[in-house]
């Protein structure tokens, strides 16, 4: 047994469990914050009052509001404080403007050491528990719950030992479920929870005062930072290494490494499996690395154990975000690179759909970033790439096509230079403003103009999700509010602020400075762009997007400025629905879409999950079964043989997402640049795209006193 620990075991109920808690012997030494920090603070506080978008006041209301983001930041899932803890911290709600005020740091380091000391505890009562005889029985009729939402404060410790006894129980039986026997499975969360215990016994008085700090920065928006010295410094010099990765953003969430967004062009997007959402469990390195469980890391410590060098092999074992809390995790392999600018660059592709007797050719020009070569730009390369020189490339090459009309795919655009967003919307609107910028003082600049007649005048339709971002809904605002053309998706993120690098006297600050606003008074921050025709979302718009974070700032309203109107969508939206209603109610890929992204958001909103295998098995199965019985009717539908049985379904789905056994995933195919078959959502906007077109040439027609077919 652990020398630090006394282990106290009492039988449960009916003697079917054991559980066990622990005491620390030697309690840790408390951190304490020295004398730069709180100068540190000091520092952080002047900056944002001065600079920041949002103006608050360092009072009780601040306090309050600063101890309940803490605590969420410290112990999200209600895990390890108990309500004894929370009461003592609540007779410190309205000092932290005081001491913040004074520089001190005092009760925010006493809030870190106890969740330090509740952490500690309980990682080595876990490990205590599961390195001792004490079993699981899987046989009873329990469950686990997962609503983080609506869980209180643990009242007690007992309490608190029952839960993380069903929490042990469930993570044994993933584990069992996923094909491990139960001492591996033991042994492979003995090891998870002694790695965790390992990293916060390496925890130093600068990770606590990072967090603070993050804490503090964070009260003004979610896009607001801090850095601290080594933080910075390990940084920049990863950045100077030009260390590979996967191309994926990454942050924290619980306990997991949670994606963000895949990085167009990059390596994860290549292999084309991860999506914004799924939660990162396990790295590995190489084919036959060992995996190593990464539940409970730091962020910057799971990065670390993806990046690696160009051209090697990372495995990762991944719990997707549509399978729910009770899903069953998947290994993917990828092969490390550099993001090159070619590969996010724009591309131009020619699709054919039919308009009653007739097809029309449609250009699709797909755009993953808004991006500039600016090193080439610096040297006077006349030759240099960027967004709007390589779209204007496009439709130079489309006047040769007989293009009828565009679709321009801005999905998963997470935004980039501010410049080309501007550059762009030239491209298709002639002079005029393309966006507001609200800055800290309550100035608003209209320097972002659109300066040139249009190079393209015809049909135009942009393609939006909800993680198209910034810039991207910059462009697809002014779009909009012109009246140009047609915006056709999901609502967008809601990313519309601008942050500045402010370096500090030890560390960094990012922070928040101005609000993009449309011409129309409208912001882009928190509600983003909602589209004239709105198709299903393949995210979930509560868990993602600016909205879905702590205190973002909010949606409002500036004077609109002057601007022209096309009218070009004036009249059209409602029969466009129409006929978009009436075609994907008899498409059988429609169907499937619609029904799988339902059977997603019933598996996301489990509260609880059984801990009796065969409750669990029998779930697990009837997802399985779901899920052929879904595939089977979109192929009856389609007029394509059903599969023959479960064996067979899972053969191809195997196949097809490249499961462990398949040779690696590095060996599958690139995607392909337009896949139909694949997009219905891709496919149902050219099949309006066409409807528009066709609408658009009648009202011509009539204007020029030719009505259509007289």
């Amino acid at each position: 047994m652990n020398p630090r620990m006394r282990l106290f075991c009492r039988l449960g109920l009916l003697g079917l469990f054991v559980v066990c808690s622990a005491t620390a012997l030697e309690p840790l030494a408390p951190l304490t914050p020295d004398t730069e920090q709180r100068a540190s603070i000091r520092e952080i506080l002047h900056e944002l009052d001065k600079h920041h978008y949002r103006h608050l006041t360092l009072d009780d209301t601040f306090s309050s509001e600063l101890l309940d983001l803490y605590l969420k930041h410290l112990d999200a899932t209600r895990t390890y404080f108990l309500a004894s803890d929370i009461a003592e911290f609540d007779a410190w709600r309205n000092q932290l403007d005081d001491e913040l005020r004074a520089g001190n740091l005092d009760l925010a380091f006493r809030i870190f050491n106890r969740f330090r000391e509740r952490l500690v505890a309980r990682l080595e009562a876990n490990v205590t528990f599961l390195e001792s005889d004490a079993k699981f029985d899987f046989d009873s009729d329990e469950s686990l719950p997962i609503d983080t939402d609506t869980r209180a404060w643990f009242k007690d410790a007992a309490e608190a030992d029952d839960y993380w006894r069903r929490r042990l129980k469930d993570g044994m039986l993933r584990l069992i479920m996923s094909g491990k026997d139960a001492k591996a499975a033991r042994e492979l969360l003995v090891k998870r929870y002694k790695s965790q215990l390992h990293r916060a016994s390496l925890q130093q008085s600068r990770d606590a005062f990072e967090l603070y700090a993050n804490t503090v920065a964070g009260m003004y928006d979610p896009h607001t930072s801090y850095m601290d010295p080594r933080s910075l410094e390990n940084f920049q010099i990863s950045m100077s290494l030009s260390l590979e990765g996967i191309g994926a953003v990454l942050q924290a969430e619980d306990e997991y490494t949670k994606i963000v967004r895949v990085v167009p062009g990059g390596p994860a997007d290549k292999q084309g499996r991860l999506r914004a959402g799924d939660r990162i469990t396990g790295v590995a390195q190489g084919v036959d690395g060992e995996m190593v469980d990464v539940i409970g890391w730091r962020l910057d410590d799971v990065v670390d154990l993806i990046r690696g060098k160009k051209d090697s092999q990372v495995r990762l074992d991944i719990l997707p975000a549509t399978s729910g809390p009770a899903g069953s995790s998947y290994s993917v392999t990828i092969v490390r690179d550099q993001v090159k600018l070619e590969e996010q660059a724009a591309r131009g592709d020619v699709i054919t759909v039919p308009s009653g007797n007739a097809k029309l050719r449609l250009g699709i020009i797909t755009l993953p970033t808004f991006y500039m070569d600016f090193e080439a730009y610096r040297n006077r390369d006349e030759n240099f790439r960027s967004t709007t020189r390589d779209v204007y490339n496009i439709l130079q090459s489309f006047r040769g096509e007989n293009i009828d009309g565009i679709i321009l795919d801005l999905r998963n655009n997470g935004g980039g230079s501010l410049y080309e967003a501007t550059a762009l919307t030239d491209l298709f609107i002639d002079p005029g403003p393309v966006v507001q910028i609200r800055h800290a003082n309550g100035k608003v600049s209209l320097d972002q103009m659109a300066e040139h007649p249009a190079a393209y005048r015809g049909p135009l339709v942009v393609l939006i999700n909800r993680l198209s971002a910034s810039a991207s809904e910059i462009f697809a605002g002014a779009i909009q509010d012109y009246g140009r053309g047609l915006i056709v998706g999901t609502q967008s993120f809601g990313k519309g602020t601008v942050q500045v690098m402010t370096p500090l006297k030890q560390g960094q600050l990012k922070l928040t400075e101005s609000k993009f606003y449309r011409v129309s008074g409208d912001s882009t921050q928190e509600r983003g762009v909602v589209p004239d025709i709105v198709l299903p979302s393949l995210y979930d718009l509560k868990e993602i997007g600016d909205a879905s974070q702590d205190r973002v700032l909010h949606w409002d309203r500036i004077k609109p400025v002057d601007h022209d109107t096309y009218k070009n969508v004036d009249g059209l939206v409602a029969p466009l629905i129409q006929r978009h209603d009436a075609r994907v109610a008899t498409d059988a890929d429609w169907r499937y879409l619609l029904e799988t992204l339902k059977f997603a958001e019933q598996n996301r909103s489990i509260k609880e999950l059984p801990l009796k295998r065969a409750e669990r098995e029998r779930l697990d199965h009837e997802r399985e079964v779901a899920l052929f019985d879904l595939a089977n009717a979109q192929r009856k539908a389609k007029g394509e043989p059903a599969y023959a049985d479960l064996g067979a379904w899972r053969k191809e789905q195997d196949a097809l997402s490249g499961e462990p056994g398949d040779e690696g995933d590095a060996a599958l195919p690139a995607k392909p640049k337009i896949d139909l078959a694949h997009d219905p959502l891709l496919k149902e906007t050219g099949s309006i795209l066409g409807d528009y077109v066709g609408l658009l040439t009648k009202r011509r027609e009539a204007l020029a006193g030719n009505p259509a077919g007289s």
